[in-house]
């Protein structure tokens, strides 16, 4: 059978030369299919990372109204919205933005750098609710009549600040004839968060959400609601409910159509790093002829008697490229055991690690790589196909030996 005697020539010991070629070409084929498991893992784990992160920020589903006189829903409507399948939780919240500094006597312990104020964006949520939310012991006021917050991990270490310190708000808003106007609220730091992602870690404030819309006036105050998924639930089903229990007043986007042209040029970039890495595979294949014909000069007179028996041209051509599909096959596992590997190394051990600056331009301070079912069996089947067809021109040129001259041949 063919098969069986491709796997008796990938066993053979007769030639020197044969079995060098053969390890480099398993060596090229393994190095390739590596770099491809590495490069996949890097843009899936980046972009999933992102995908989580932004969500845990901003909710999959958010509604804003069209009107500014729209004011809060009513329970009856809310009970509705969180009557929907897809939805687990509604929350209501509100952003400002402001400047954020270290009261007179404080930052000293946090071992940050305690300088001047720090532009920073306010988040108010009620306790409890909401994706990026806290406890209402947290945003409580103490006994001095200091309401609490939570900072960012980022900006309370660059701010110098630690848990029961105080830190001076001062915010823009507008009064009731929409012209600016400062206001200013000391706080008293609660707890710090952690997204992992650097926007939010280095500049949010997490607020009562009323306190937010006083500092913001009556005509800065713009109230919002996210939605959070029910585990497994469809974004765009969730989404289609929404809007329809909503109507007309209230516009409801997702986090992809927030981030749509940064995920849509993401996915771009990792089709490009595939193709272009795909290259290495590519040059390994001619390592992989390389070995056929080697193995076609060294067993010629194997290939003889073999036809000389009757073996059809076809089943000789098989047995050529079930040697070269067997080598890359061992090729491409051993690439995907090493990528794989090294892929489980980087991420638990966080190898690759960004400071604050740099994190803050790539929104992550370490890179994930994570390993998708989807992209080996992407990267299996390419490197195969490659292989087989790099071996199809040698096998064929195995088929016009002529039995006499391979007999007679030394």
């Amino acid at each position: 059978m063919p098969w069986l005697v491709a796997w008796r020539f990938l066993r053979g010991r007769r030639s020197r030369l044969l079995g060098g070629t053969a390890r480099t070409a398993l060596a090229a084929v393994a190095l390739g299919v590596t770099a491809l498991v590495i490069a996949m893992a890097l843009m899936t784990g980046y972009r999933e990372d992102l995908e989580r992160k932004l969500i845990e920020g901003n909710a999959p589903l958010v509604a804003s109204p069209l009107v500014r006189d729209a004011g809060p829903l009513p329970e009856a409507a809310l009970e509705r919205l969180r009557r929907i399948p897809q939805i687990a939780r509604v929350g209501r919240v509100s952003y400002g933005q402001g400047t954020l500094g270290v009261a007179a006597g404080e930052g000293d312990a946090g071992g940050g750098s305690g300088g001047g104020p720090l532009e920073v964006t306010l988040r108010g949520v009620d306790p409890g609710g909401g994706q990026l939310s806290a406890s209402a012991e947290d945003l409580a006021a103490d006994a001095d009549g200091v309401p609490g917050a939570l900072l960012g991990a980022e900006l309370a270490h660059r701010l110098g600040v630690e848990r029961g310190d105080s830190v001076r708000l001062v915010a823009l808003g507008f009064d009731a004839g929409s012209r600016p106007r400062f206001r200013f609220q000391g706080l008293r730091v609660r707890g710090v968060f952690s997204t992992g992602f650097a926007e939010f870690d280095g500049s949010w404030v997490v607020l009562d959400r009323q306190r937010v819309n006083r500092l913001m006036g009556e005509q800065g105050a713009v109230d919002l609601y996210e939605f959070t998924l029910a585990a497994g639930a469809d974004t765009g089903e969730a989404r289609r409910r929404v809007e329809a229990a909503l109507g007309p007043d209230y516009l409801v986007t997702d986090w992809r159509d927030l981030n749509r042209e940064l995920f849509t040029a993401l996915r771009v970039q990792q089709i490009a790093l595939f193709l272009v890495l795909g290259l290495i595979v590519l040059v390994s294949t001619f390592n992989v002829a390389s070995t056929l014909v080697v193995l076609v000069r060294e067993r010629m007179r194997d290939i003889g008697v073999l036809v000389a028996l009757g073996l059809p041209p076809r089943a000789l051509a098989l047995i050529f490229l079930l040697y070269g599909g067997g080598l890359g096959l061992a090729g491409t596992l051993l690439g995907v055991a090493v990528g794989g590997s090294a892929a489980w190394i980087l991420t638990t051990f966080e190898v690759i690690h960004f400071d604050a600056e740099v994190a803050a331009i790539y929104f992550i301070s370490s890179v994930p790589f994570r390993v998708e079912v989807s992209d080996l069996a992407v990267i299996v089947a390419f490197s195969l196909l490659v292989t087989l067809a790099a071996c199809i021109a040698p096998a064929l040129r195995a088929t016009r030996v002529e039995p006499a001259d391979a007999l007679r041949y030394e």
